[in-house]
């Protein structure tokens, strides 16, 4: 009995030295995740352009962590002072979801809380502008740290994918990123050759980085689709709205289909673009007299164009070693 008794409380030590050691080894372990950095929108209507996304690459890669996170500080305070808002909550429920959204530095910090120390960080950014250039800015200071002992490093890899219409280097060409930005918006120039109208596309732009890519891919999707007029404008930087108007002008264009060329159909698209005020573009092409059928629905409601997105994080992670599963 005394022999089987020693014998029981072996197995009892090793099975206990064995749970300890896989726990140990379990958190070890090099967890991978995927973060979505999108500018983000206040718009509950909206967010459909973040959540396809989000879904889209959920599916892409069903066995890694995605989360969002939202560039913009002004629209997650908006988010954050909703937290209390009742009628709010119980008239957009899916919304809910956005209360807490953080930004890059929280995002990363909580992945990195919970064991994820290598993330593939893909921004749903058109082109290499402000929030790209900040991206990779907080990117590059996290990836900067450096202790003393290797084990308490809070990041292994971190890659950051490009945006839409590429970015600079000659690893992957932007013109080539460009052409396949232009084949996913497809249905955008069909609808409006069934519409017999001119398309014409409102992006953000910016006032401080040089926004010549949009005018570039204006003529990437004339030479992609010559049957159909194709103009290309930004809120900020060139081309204008005088510059589209000027345009519209010289093509003696009457009809219009107006679309938001951003991820999502957020505050710029409903406001500045189609709102009812005399200084949107949708007023002031009418008041030339063009006829314009608005379309709010933002690039990442596309399925085409999250396919871009999934294949930018392949090839960000690809480039840095990370398998995604």
């Amino acid at each position: 009995m005394r022999k089987v008794a020693v014998v029981v409380v072996l197995l009892m030590l090793f099975g206990m030295f064995s749970v300890g050691f896989a726990m140990e080894k379990h958190q070890g372990k090099d967890k991978v995740a995927i973060m979505l950095a999108c500018f983000g929108t206040t718009y509950p209507q909206a967010l459909k352009g973040v959540t396809n996304v989000r879904d889209g690459v959920m599916k892409a890669f069903p066995g890694v962590k995605v989360e969002v996170a939202f560039t913009s500080n002004i629209i997650r305070n908006i988010w954050h002072k909703r937290q209390n808002d009742k009628e709010f909550l119980k008239k957009y429920k899916d919304a809910a979801q956005f209360i807490n959204i953080r930004g890059i530095l929280g995002t990363m910090a909580e992945l990195q809380e919970n064991g994820y120390k290598t993330i593939v960080v893909q921004p749903t950014h058109l082109y290499t502008g402000e929030q790209f250039v900040d991206l990779n800015s907080y990117i590059n200071a996290l990836k900067s740290i450096r202790t003393i002992k290797t084990k308490w490093m809070p990041f292994n890899k971190i890659v950051v994918g490009r945006p839409l219409m590429g970015t600079w280097g000659d690893k992957y060409d932007y013109h080539e990123d460009m052409k396949i930005l232009a084949k996913a918006l497809k249905s955008d120039v069909e609808h409006a050759r069934k519409e017999k109208a001119a398309l014409v596309y409102m992006g953000h732009g910016n006032e401080y980085f040089s926004t010549g890519a949009y005018i570039e891919f204006q003529q990437v999707m004339r030479n992609m689709y010559p049957g159909v007029k194709i103009f290309v404008g930004t809120v900020e930087g060139f081309p204008s709205l005088d510059d589209v108007l000027d345009s519209l002008k010289h093509y003696d264009v009457k009809k219009v289909l107006l679309k938001p060329l951003m991820d999502s159909a957020g505050d710029h698209a409903r406001n500045d673009m189609a709102g009812a005020d005399k200084d949107s573009w949708k007023s002031r092409m009418e008041a030339r007299g063009i006829k314009v059928v608005p379309v709010l629905h933002g690039l990442g409601e596309m399925n085409s164009v999250v396919n871009i997105f999934v294949q930018h994080i392949r090839d960000a992670a690809k480039d840095g070693g990370i398998v995604l599963k």
